[in-house]
């Protein structure tokens, strides 16, 4: 096969995610393209056996991959209720629910490896099943194979020696589950065995008990056979598979994020400081950069939003690249914070990893909600950078580049990133640090020592960076509104009018610096008058969408600004389709740019990333 979908399914508690994201890397290590999608509750635990309480991690792997896929070839339920929502979604409790109609996430010839100690009559009444046949009553069609596997059963005779009590051993039936599907795909043992290690390098006792059952589900497989033939991808690489030589691995957004933050610090000779408050899915940032003193990056858990982002100030006061990371409820915390930054105009970086709200919403479940408070949601005339991420990888190059955007111009850059990708990981390739763009912050020249002007402007409208300690160069830098001239406090109506159009401009003119908008065709390479539009996270799906439609694709990463040449590449379609995860304000932003184009939308709002088959549904029956 070109590429496969795999499913793991189960309770909160049945290592779901450590299981998907183990065999998504071996498939990164062994060259295959990965995307993934890991989908869990937002309670701490909800009861076990429940359909709340079930946990998910999907991943496709292969040649050519977009996204984690819309429908999975293999499932692997560890339970009755992980049975039905694998198989029905979020639509578990739907009245016409069934596998015939568009609420189906397998194909019609997929694989269900399912517990079968897990489907007694009580783990069914849990999983609010109405008979005793949970396969006929969810209408899984003869042409599944359905795999029965006794796995609490046979994870305890594995570790009957192990000397783990029976708690501990149950955790590991999800172990007894990876052996199973290396074996199904024929990935090499030992490649997985390394990789359980690295995992339980921290608590070495675990290593060999679950490197045991592990293998011993491995040989389960290979020496029953199971009566399922074993499933072998293609190695043929794809248009899309990175040619650069180097060391490739798979990648989470937040720790892409992370460490593009300490390269960009790096490179620009500055020490990186983070203000952040805790708050899902945001909070795996904190945790990557807290672990590095050993790179000099300080980290302060502040004791709120406000906090973090103020502390985050007074590190760019001092010449710090200051960052502070949030997502939704935290940025509107924010955003008196951002106003000082730029009135100040001192570089700052904030990352909005969005989810589902407002409020407390949906905290583990991803959206594209924020687009307009990040653009807008300030008080006064308050202008700054919006960038946006597409993929989980090149987080890495959104966040160097939100890092070079604030230090060379001296702003705040909010970088939008998502649930979906945060948790999410992709195939990446680690850079050299020679090959990263250089960053060249704003800082003030030394011969204008004993003469500094804080109103001073570079011929971009940029004004310089001094901070504390530098000698000759004192000054004050307040939220009120300075004198465009001298740098001191001003009420005087013309000079606040200038001074709004100056931070204005100097905003503008950073579209002078970013790439200009490109149009990716199908892979058939047909001229079409349809045009997909999306921004940030949904890049992969609508590519995948424009590759089925035959149509063009306009993804945006750099958002306010525009790159220059927008107007010009959307003006050359007939029609043109904006996708986004929430009502519609990236496409209310482009009529607000350009109210000459007729904007068609497609929106959807559920929590979860596009399916590819909506979004052509959408497109083709929409069709004028």
């Amino acid at each position: 096969m070109k590429n496969i979908v795999v499913r793991f399914c189960g309770d909160s508690g049945d290592g779901m995610q450590l299981t998907g994201n183990i065999f998504a890397q071996l498939g990164a290590e062994l060259g295959h393209e990965i995307s993934t999608l890991p989908d869990f509750p937002a309670e701490i635990r909800a009861p076990q056996g429940t359909l709340g309480g079930v946990s998910g991690f999907q991943v496709e792997l292969g040649s050519e991959v977009y996204t984690p896929g819309d429908k999975a070839d293999v499932i692997v339920a560890m339970n009755a209720a992980a049975l039905k929502v694998c198989t029905l979604g979020s639509h578990f409790n739907h009245p016409q629910a069934h596998f015939d109609d568009e609420f189906s996430l397998y194909h019609r010839h997929a694989i269900v490896i399912v517990d079968t100690d897990s489907l007694s009559e009580k783990d069914l009444e849990k999983a609010q099943y109405h008979t005793d046949n949970p396969f006929v009553e969810l209408g899984i069609p003869e042409s599944v194979q359905i795999v029965p596997v006794a796995l609490t059963t046979l994870t305890k005779e594995s570790l009957k020696e192990s000397g783990l009590d029976n708690k501990a051993i149950l955790k590991s039936r999800n172990m007894f589950a990876l052996g199973l599907i290396n074996w199904l795909f024929d990935e090499p043992m030992d490649k997985a065995i390394h990789l359980l290690e690295e995992k339980f390098k921290k608590k070495p006792a675990l290593v060999a008990p679950n490197t045991k059952v592990m293998v011993d589900g491995y040989n389960y497989g290979q020496n029953l056979a199971l009566n399922v033939q074993q499933v072998h991808l293609d190695q043929t690489p794809s248009d899309q598979t990175p040619g650069a030589k180097g060391n490739y691995t798979s990648i989470a957004g937040n720790k892409a994020t992370a460490w593009g933050l300490i390269a960009a610090a790096e490179k620009a000779g500055k020490k990186l400081f983070l203000g952040s408050y805790p708050i899902t899915p945001a909070t795996d940032i904190m945790h990557e950069l807290a672990g590095r003193k050993d790179m000099g990056v300080m980290v302060v858990q502040a004791e709120d939003e406000i906090s973090g982002a103020c502390l985050s100030i007074g590190a760019a006061f001092a010449g710090d690249l200051a960052c502070t990371s949030t997502s939704g409820p935290g940025l509107s915390l924010k955003s008196e914070a951002l106003g000082l930054a730029v009135m100040a105009e001192l570089p700052l970086v904030v990352i909005d990893v969005q989810r589902g709200g407002p409020s407390t919403g949906l905290p583990t479940k991803t959206e594209q909600t924020d687009l307009l408070q990040a653009i807008y949601g300030r008080n006064g005339e308050c202008p700054a950078v919006v960038i946006a991420a597409s993929t989980s990888a090149n987080c890495f190059d959104y966040a160097y580049e939100a890092c070079r955007l604030a230090l060379e111009n001296m702003t705040p850059v909010i970088l939008m990133t998502d649930t979906y990708l945060a948790n999410g990981t992709s195939l990446w390739r680690v850079p050299q640090m020679a090959e990263l763009p250089p960053i060249h912050p704003q800082s003030v020249p030394q011969e204008l020592k004993d003469k500094y002007n804080p109103a001073l402007r570079d011929e971009r409208g940029v004004r310089y960076w001094a901070f504390p300690g530098m000698e000759g160069f004192e000054h004050r830098n307040i939220g009120l509104e300075r004198d465009a001239e001298k740098g001191t406090i001003s009420t005087n109506p013309e000079n606040h009018e200038q001074m709004v159009l100056a931070r204005k401009h100097k905003i503008e003119q950073i579209a002078d610096s970013i790439p200009e908008l490109q149009t990716i065709k199908p892979s058939n390479l047909q001229t079409s008058d349809t045009l997909l539009v999306g921004w940030g996270s949904t890049e992969g799906h609508l590519h995948a969408a424009a590759n089925e439609l035959g149509c063009d694709l306009a993804h945006f990463n750099y958002i306010h600004p525009l790159p220059r040449n927008t107007h010009e590449v959307l003006s050359q379609y007939k029609r043109i389709i904006v996708c986004e995860l929430n009502t519609g304000q990236f496409a209310a932003y482009l009529r607000s740019q350009f109210p000459d184009l007729k904007i068609e939308q497609y929106n959807e709002i559920q929590g979860q990333p596009f399916a590819v088959e909506r979004i052509v549904h959408h497109v083709q029956i929409n069709n004028e």
